[in-house]
């Protein structure tokens, strides 16, 4: 075989078995990971035993229709079980996206095997037929997190599922992995390695160069090599009947589970600090300094908890004297880049802190206004001397009263006039204050309308929200109202830029939602309106969700409430 520059001396490994790992938190107050992973487990062998060539749309290689045909074969032939490893206990993230709290870090183990009772066909199995079937199970495992009954399980569905493939035996046999042999076969050695790459003809030799690097085994029988997204190790036959379990998975396999799911929280910590100052700036107001603070407090707290576990690994590293053992941390360290990205957080925490600081000093600003307003008001009322004659008047009623002075009826006139004149000041500053809170109420919320558009035939409009908060989640269509825009002109301009221009009937409104909470941007206010299409649908931009289909989802927002009370589910 030559391919490029590449040597033309080739070895075939034969596949043993895989490992995949799931990153995710869980609420484990509502959620139990164990009886989750079993029905995770179901979930994937229900999905492999029935693939179809139709569903292997993604293989991309000259031999596309043969290999979706042995990819088929494989699933039917899959043996998995899956596990829910809880690794730090007592972690409250709460994901920005959609406001839900969760308690605890872990990650979802799969145990996969292809052929595990026909061994003999295992040597048919090749890398580029391996990467197709954790992309179809990580889509699923997207539908299967926003059912309802799951929105306190947060899996990590951004990044690929972690494939960490194990082989037992090559041809040729028992070849010594000296440095020259690892060089001398590293085309075939870089397509186990990283799996997901593929396996096409005109990659150069510098990419497989590249792959080679940072063996990490310190025996001539054996490979260890992990990537970003994808791990392979070989061992020998009889070093991985004898050491696989009692170390390969313990040395190699845990720790990369677990520095894996540590990338995911930092990585989470990253994302929900972006997502806090884009509403630091954003362009409709919805701000609220005292929840902002306490968010931080918790990431920090967040940030605090994964520097102690990182802390635990550096003193393994210090400490430890497996050298093997330590030359995986440091590399999954590398390879994860786990020191860049906490420090590109505590930046970020800096940049946060100043934009709240400029917040603060305008809020501060705008308190001693208020105050010195309020001193200007006493300041005239004492200039005028009328808090001194309100009191000389109550002072002689007061006498009056004791019986040591008799009132005139003068004195009486003015005591009623200076009573009514209380009265009247108070029941204005008391106006004033109401009112004053109600447009500060008023000028804090920002106002949107939601279309909720029905065909007449049993389905509904929903879209699938690209952006923070609830991104991914189906939503009813919506928009901010824009200055001196009414809902009929809003819900008009939605329709033509966001659902296709179509044609809709308004029929009612549903009702507004204003309850605290209901958006995490801040307070929105939100209008409803039910409408039905009168026109033909572009299928493109909007789709039609059957009712029957929706009560089933988890919708973003508190769109399930606003369906329940238009009657629709």
């Amino acid at each position: 075989m030559f391919q490029g520059n590449i040597m033309s001396e080739t070895i075939d490994f034969i596949y043993k078995k895989e490992f995949w790992y799931v990153s995710a938190f869980v609420n484990e107050k509502t959620i139990n990971g164990a009886l989750k992973a079993k029905e995770i487990e179901a979930l994937v062998q229900t999905l492999l035993s029935s693939i179809t060539v139709e569903d292997l749309k993604r293989i991309r290689d000259a031999r596309a229709e043969v290999i979706k045909e042995e990819v088929v074969e494989m699933c039917k032939n899959a043996s998995i079980t899956c596990s829910w490893v809880p690794y730090i206990a007592d972690f409250p993230y709460q994901d920005e996206n959609t406001e839900r709290e969760y308690n605890t870090l872990g990650y979802f183990q799969f145990e996969m095997e292809y052929y595990k009772d026909l061994p003999e066909r295992k040597q048919e199995i090749t890398p580029v037929m391996i990467q197709q079937i954790p992309i179809l199970v990580r889509d699923k495992l997207a539908d299967y997190e926003r059912r309802e009954e799951n929105k306190y399980l947060n899996l990590d569905n951004e990044s690929p599922i972690y494939v960490f493939v194990a082989s037992n035996k090559s041809v040729p046999e028992d070849v010594q992995w000296s440095q020259d042999n690892i060089e001398k076969y590293k085309q075939t050695l870089g397509n186990w390695i990283e799996i997901y790459s593929g396996a096409w003809s005109d990659y150069n030799e510098a990419l497989y160069d590249m792959r080679i690097r940072n063996n990490l085994s310190n025996r001539l029988s054996e490979l260890h090599f992990i990537r970003r997204n994808s791990g392979f190790v070989y061992m020998a036959e009889e070093n991985y009947t004898n050491f696989f379990d009692s170390y390969m998975r313990k040395f190699v396999l845990e720790p990369t589970a677990r520095i894996r799911s540590i990338l995911y929280a930092v990585m989470s910590i990253n994302h929900s600090l972006d997502l806090l100052f884009t509403k630091l700036s954003s362009p409709y107001g919805l701000i609220d300094i005292d929840v902002i603070e306490k968010k931080l407090n918790n990431l920090r707290l967040l940030r605090g908890v994964v520097q102690t576990n990182m802390s635990i690994i550096y003193d393994e590293l210090d400490h430890n004297l497996r050298q093997h053992y330590t030359a995986v941390l440091r590399h999954l360290i590398r390879e994860f880049q786990l020191d860049n990205i906490i420090d590109r957080i505590g930046n970020k925490f800096e940049v946060i802190y100043n934009a709240m600081s400029e917040l603060y000093q305008k809020k501060n600003a705008e308190g001693e206004k208020k105050t010195q307003r309020g001193v200007t008001l006493l300041n005239i009322l004492f200039g005028i001397g009328i808090i001194a004659t309100l009191s000389d008047h109550i002072i002689q009623a007061e006498t009056a009263v004791a019986g040591t002075y008799s009132p005139n009826y003068l004195d009486m006139t003015i005591n009623i006039i200076v009573s009514g004149i209380i009265a009247v000041v108070f029941i204005y500053t008391a106006s004033i204050i109401l009112q004053g809170r109600k447009d500060a109420k008023k000028a804090s919320a920002t106002f949107t309308v939601d279309a909720v558009i029905v065909d007449g035939k049993g389905n509904i409009i929903l879209q699938k929200r690209a952006n923070p908060p609830f991104k991914g989640f189906y939503a009813i269509p919506g928009t901010f109202i824009k200055e001196g825009e009414n809902h009929a002109a809003a819900i008009e301009r939605l329709v033509k830029e966001e659902v296709g221009g179509i044609k809709i009937r308004r029929d009612k409104k549903i009702g507004v939602f204003d309850k605290k909470g209901r958006d995490p941007r801040g307070n929105v206010i939100t209008t409803a309106y039910k409408c039905t299409v009168i026109s033909d649908l572009d299928k493109n931009i909007a789709e039609l969700i059957p009712l029957a289909k929706v009560k089933e989802l988890t919708l973003a927002f508190d769109h399930k409430k606003i369906l329940e009370n238009a009657g629709l589910i």
